[in-house]
């Protein structure tokens, strides 16, 4: 397959891999809706099955909902180059850290710090990708805004709940805005013999982390014990190796568009997998702490997209670890 798809021209490539990749995604909505009616018609399941089966259903809907966004996300960035694609994430952290932040209790304190995430610390960050400036951005909100935000808050006088008002702040950005800008930053890269275009890199991270939770959540289906019930209804260590198992195959497929061969590419799909999925059970059990199922849940008039971040927090963590591991491997 890797030797078909390097014969192709890169106009064709992409013809090629958005046709499939809407094909199955108009495919996976069709099974999604004929589950949920046959689910609909069955009335010989208790209570606890019954809600069981309907939340699993709403995760599944969400996961379909995050996969079509994210291919028209692929496809508009591609359509207009890199530039626009940086600009694009970048308001989709705007709006994510929003959604984020809505769900954490703030004070008149925590004012200077708010101004500084959004309107100093996020620009900068995708400026830094849009500059290729790598060394620079990896380490800027890790480093300096993690130090620089708590004496923003510090200086405001207010000490109730300083560290708990700051954690939270700290790791929204560190999610909304320095995991998600990583996505876009998979442009930068450039590696030694090797012409493909690395938008597929985009690409290859996307669609393997969303075959991944589409297949886990699938999987799930009719499994009863979940690892962490109180959590996820939809995380079984069964389903989550077969959703593992599917995208580690699809990274492997794809390896004639992207710099690595075969297993290699298994690897790295196994690694941003790992990282997307776990990453999701985390922000799940961040929901759970706050008393709701979805984010933006109760900021849709503030957002303008609510729950906007559930279609991507996946992605917000497999992102940078996907990115640092392809620079580790190439010693890029």
């Amino acid at each position: 397959m890797g030797s078909f798809l390097r014969s192709l021209t890169p106009g064709q490539q992409v013809s090629l891999l958005f046709v499939a990749v809407f094909g199955l995604l108009a495919l996976a909505t069709v099974v999604q809706v004929l589950l949920s009616l046959r689910e609909r018609s069955d009335q010989d399941i208790d209570a606890d099955g019954a809600r069981l089966r309907h939340q699993r259903q709403l995760d599944n809907q969400a996961l379909l909902r995050t996969s079509w966004i994210m291919a028209i996300v692929f496809w508009v960035g591609w359509a207009t180059g890199p530039r626009v694609a940086i600009v694009l994430f970048g308001l989709v952290s705007f709006l994510v850290l929003r959604e984020f932040i809505s769900l954490s209790p703030t004070r008149r304190g925590d004012h200077r710090s708010l101004v500084l995430a959004f309107f100093v610390v996020l620009p900068v960050q995708y400026a830094l990708v849009w500059t290729g400036q790598v060394a620079l951005f990896t380490v800027f909100i890790p480093v300096y805004v993690f130090l620089a935000i708590p004496v923003a808050s510090a200086l405001r006088n207010d000490p109730h709940r300083f560290l708990e008002r700051n954690a939270k702040l700290q790791w929204g950005i560190m999610v909304c805005v320095y995991g998600l800008s990583h996505v876009p930053a998979l442009l930068l890269l450039e590696f030694p013999r090797w012409q493909g275009n690395p938008a597929f890199l985009v690409f290859f991270l996307v669609l393997v982390v969303q075959t991944c939770m589409l297949v886990q959540h699938l999987a799930a289906r009719g499994l009863r014990r979940p690892v962490a019930p109180a959590i996820s209804d939809s995380f079984h260590w069964r389903s989550w190796g077969m959703g593992l198992l599917a995208g580690g195959l699809l990274g492997a497929l794809l390896a004639g568009l992207t710099p690595f061969k075969p297993l290699p590419a298994l690897a790295m799909a196994l690694v941003a997998c790992v990282a997307g999925t776990l990453g999701h059970v985390v922000m799940k059990a961040i929901k759970r702490d706050r008393g709701v199922t979805h984010w933006g849940g109760a900021s849709k008039s503030v957002t303008g997209a609510a729950g906007l971040l559930d279609r991507v927090d996946a992605l917000c963590l497999a992102a940078p670890v996907f990115f640092h591991s392809v620079r580790w491997t190439f010693q890029l």
